[in-house]
């Protein structure tokens, strides 16, 4: 099974503050996203020129589809990045984990994703779309969604209702599964209409955390699973510290988060998706899917970024072996 993941192609520079206060100072919502333009992203830059910055491929979907490539899995990505140095930064990093590029850069200013990363492991995004803000529904083509089985797609994307529900519709004609996460809590809010028009007509599958969930339906984690699953084949809720509830027709699964020393909850939500997918994909049932992305997850939030080293992947990979065979179908 082969995934496509379509999303903002953006540039992750990531920063590790000593307190809250620049948040405030720059009037970010603590673990929210805010869009952000060229002018307060330089002004961002300036504030945290002192800190210790590291700089990755990112991206909510590219995440996902990165983890998924380490893990073995074959995906693709589609995005739109510029001709300059975050681009062809961005273009190298995804190609080195061994994700097939569907990327057209054309000659802008590259998205990049101001992540300032609080003591407690709290992230808050300033990001500045760029030219990955500008994928339209032209960028969309039947033979490179043909050469896959799923369809993965960040609800960031919603800023272009009608380029999301066309790579849906068209996803859907090729008879592939849809697979959407919900993204923020904030951007759920602001477009919660079209979020239910999408999940009532193309939704397959739905990631959210208990805050986007409850975004979507005014719930608690348990209700809101409750609520979902009868919309979409598999319906799963992130509870952080406490695990994730799985849902698919009257079948729940509660399963509980591993113990880790939380470093940066960046990613965290990307890699739990890329954990379930493998799963899924794999045929695997919802224990061990939802098993796999707290694996992933738990890895990822030990350390800044979004990147791990070959190590870890290689101890990851066995555990994750280990959580495929220790069950029957």
């Amino acid at each position: 099974m082969k995934i496509l993941g379509m999303g903002n192609a953006l540039v992750d520079v990531l920063a590790r503050l000593e307190d809250d206060k620049p948040l405030s100072d720059l009037n970010l919502l603590k673990g929210g996203m805010e869009l952000i333009n060229e002018e307060k992203r330089n002004h961002i830059l300036s504030v945290i020129s002192e800190l210790q910055q590291r700089m990755t491929a990112g991206g909510s979907a590219s995440n996902t589809m990165a983890a998924l490539a380490k893990m073995g899995a074959p995906v693709g990505f589609i995005g739109k990045v510029g001709d300059d140095d975050y681009g062809n930064f961005y273009m190298e990093d995804v190609r080195k984990v061994g994700v097939n590029t569907h990327l057209i850069q054309k000659q802008a200013a590259s998205g990049t994703a101001m992540a300032l990363i609080s003591p407690d492991g709290e992230r808050t995004f300033g990001t500045y779309l760029g030219i990955s803000a500008e994928l339209s529904v032209d960028d969309l083509s039947e033979d490179t969604f043909s050469q896959y089985n799923y369809f993965y797609i960040e609800g960031y994307l919603v800023q272009n209702y009608e380029l999301i529900e066309s790579a849906m519709r068209l996803a859907k004609n090729m008879g592939m599964k849809v697979v959407i996460d919900a993204a923020s809590y904030n951007v759920v809010e602001n477009n919660l209409d079209f979020f239910w028009k999408l999940i009532n007509e193309y939704v397959d599958v739905i990631f959210a955390n208990e805050e986007e969930a409850k975004a979507l339906t005014g719930l608690e984690a348990e209700g809101a699973v409750k609520v979902l699953a009868e919309k979409v084949d598999i319906a799963v809720v992130k509870t952080g510290a406490k695990g994730a509830l799985v849902m698919c027709g009257d079948q729940l699964v509660s399963v509980p988060a591993m113990s880790v020393n939380l470093i940066d909850t960046t990613a965290a939500g990307d890699y739990y998706a890329a954990g379930f997918l493998f799963g899924l994909t794999r045929n695997k049932n919802l224990e061990q899917c939802a098993q796999l992305g707290i694996l992933l997850a738990s890895n990822v939030i030990e350390v800044v970024g979004t990147r791990l080293d070959d190590y870890s992947w290689q101890k990851i990979k066995q555990t994750a072996e280990k959580i495929i065979s220790s069950q029957n179908e």
